[in-house]
């Protein structure tokens, strides 16, 4: 995900998070292109969508959330963010920030609900 970050410069990149719905464990990422190509805002499209779809599917995975980077700012959702996951169908995804506006990269994991923002940890797990 920092990779896919680091590549996407100047624009913010973004993925999808893949594993089985309900569960705090992503086994997954698909890297998918910003079709919004900005450094502000971020949009998977529907190839993006068909992509997580082939890659997801076989394993009866399902996707989870979404990975996006911030060019110039925290790894803390935008008020753009909150305001794009404020839908029923986007309830219990994972938002993934990676920040790049320090020299090391910073990673982020959280929650959107109807507006509210809870953090929730990360942990690489091998296996």
């Amino acid at each position: 995900m920092v990779h896919h970050a680091i590549v996407g410069l100047p624009n913010e990149a973004c993925g999808l998070l893949g594993g089985r719905f309900g569960e705090d464990h992503v086994t997954v990422f698909i890297p998918t292109r910003n079709a919004d190509e900005s450094a502000k805002t971020y949009s998977i499209g529907p190839d993006g969508f068909i992509a997580a779809d082939k890659a997801l599917g076989p394993s009866g995975l399902d996707v989870v959330g979404v990975m996006h980077s911030h060019t110039h700012t925290d790894p803390y959702p935008s008020p753009t963010d909150v305001a794009q996951a404020d839908n029923p169908l986007l309830v219990g995804w994972h938002y993934v920030i990676v920040s790049l506006r320090d020299r090391e990269p910073m990673l982020r994991s959280w929650i959107l609900d109807g507006g509210t923002i809870v953090e929730t940890p990360v942990a690489i797990v091998e296996g």
